[in-house]
């Protein structure tokens, strides 16, 4: 009989954060090993617990989450939401342009298929989170990559992304904070991509998962606050900043020149209709959450978790000779840098395939987040500073002696 092929809808569709080292991080671990994975953004197996009273919501009204709801989502999430946006001040956001859903991953392969024909394209960041580029691929569309400057703490460059601008053009993404790099971006730099949507006619996507996840003094500056006049579609969610990423509770909002995107909105609509509703007990957690003592401050200040792990992280990187990061001002990854010449790596995935089997910890290298060259990798520093300490120093012994 002949062989059972996958859709050729697939084809350039690619997750390596869940990939082929990681296929084989878990067949270590079937064979008895304990591997440290620095591989995902999951809070959780760190010692993150969400907070109790968030829990205590949720179990409250279990047995009201038995059906489903109204396929936008529950009117209790989305009025938190709406009132979110008005204490950012993101105007005009009424209760019916907030959508729930599994997670922030399946709303941004919602918003990507509601919005592209075959061959239009989007303007996607380099380095990305490759979910995105996967899902523009997936709707049949082509992700242009612009490139973010390393050299000036991984800010966006205005004029690549000018020069990538071309008639199939619909929509630029912005993730800020940023996953990889862990910059935050400034207003100046927001209202640069504003002008470019606003005189190309784009939706801008803004991933602001990260958002509640900043240190020392940098801001963060919700998009839709500046976007007013060009269609703006926000991502946001549980995950990250309440700890509760196996909850898959996310919301995307419509904002700024709404007008110009009622059909565009019905697609989103229609596809939300489709999945009949998103996990209806994580809504039940998006008003508590939203509402209640925001505990992530505790983590992200002088003494908190995330703040004195990055630190440690980042001291343990200043170590290594041949290595150098900028320092992140969000999120809970480091993106750092290999200089090529002292280390001549042609095949990061190899490398970092090598590093999981003699050290046992799992990495990311940095193409699969379509970055070019094999002279990045990410790291996550969830694990408490002795821990993600050893890790890097695992890294650096590791990279000194590896045979190139």
């Amino acid at each position: 009989m002949q062989r059972i092929q996958k859709s050729q809808k697939l084809n350039g569709v690619c997750y390596d954060i869940r990939g082929p080292v990681l296929e084989h991080a878990t067949r270590l671990e079937d064979e008895g090993h304990r591997i440290l994975k620095l591989n995902i953004g999951n809070p959780a197996p760190f010692g993150f617990d969400a907070p109790d009273e968030i829990i205590a919501d949720v179990i409250q009204n279990m047995r009201g989450a038995q059906g489903y709801t109204a396929s936008k989502g529950l009117f209790s999430a989305r009025k938190a939401i709406m009132q979110e946006c008005q204490r950012l001040g993101v105007e005009g956001v009424d209760i019916d342009d907030i959508f729930l859903g599994n997670g922030v991953s399946e709303l941004i392969v919602m918003a990507n298929q509601a919005l592209l024909n075959d061959g239009e394209e989007v303007l996607v960041p380099s380095p990305d989170y490759p979910l995105w580029t996967a899902a523009v691929n997936l709707a049949g569309g082509k992700a242009v990559h612009y490139v973010c400057d390393e050299q000036s703490d991984w800010l966006p460059d205005i004029e690549d992304i000018k020069s990538k601008i071309s008639p199939r053009t619909r929509a630029i993404v912005v993730i800020n904070p940023n996953n990889p790099t862990g910059a935050v971006y400034s207003q100046e730099a927001l209202e640069q991509i504003i002008e470019l949507a606003r005189q190309h006619n784009l939706v801008i996507f803004a991933d602001e998962i990260y958002s509640k996840i900043i240190y020392d003094d940098a801001e963060f500056v919700p998009l839709g606050r500046l976007a007013k006049d060009v269609v703006c579609i926000t991502f946001n969610g549980l995950s990250k900043s309440y700890r509760l990423a196996g909850f898959r509770s996310g919301w995307l909002i419509v904002s700024g020149a709404k007008h110009l995107a009622a059909e565009y909105v019905k697609g989103i609509e229609m596809l939300s209709s489709m999945r009949l509703c998103a996990n209806v007990p994580a809504m039940y957690a998006v008003q508590t959450a939203l509402g209640g003592y925001q505990s992530i401050n505790e983590l992200i200040r002088p003494g908190g978790r995330f703040y004195e792990q990055r630190n440690a992280a980042m001291a343990a990187l200043e170590q290594i000779p041949g290595i150098s990061c900028v320092k992140p001002k969000g999120a809970i990854y480091l993106f750092p840098k290999i200089d090529l010449k002292r280390y001549p790596i042609v095949d990061d995935q190899q490398m970092i395939l090598d590093f999981l089997i003699q050290k046992k910890v799992l990495l990311v290298q940095g193409t699969a987040f379509n970055w070019k060259e094999p002279d990045h990798l990410r790291i996550v520093f969830l694990p408490i500073k002795e821990e993600i300490t050893r890790a890097i120093n695992s890294f650096g012994d590791f990279l000194q002696n590896y045979k190139f």
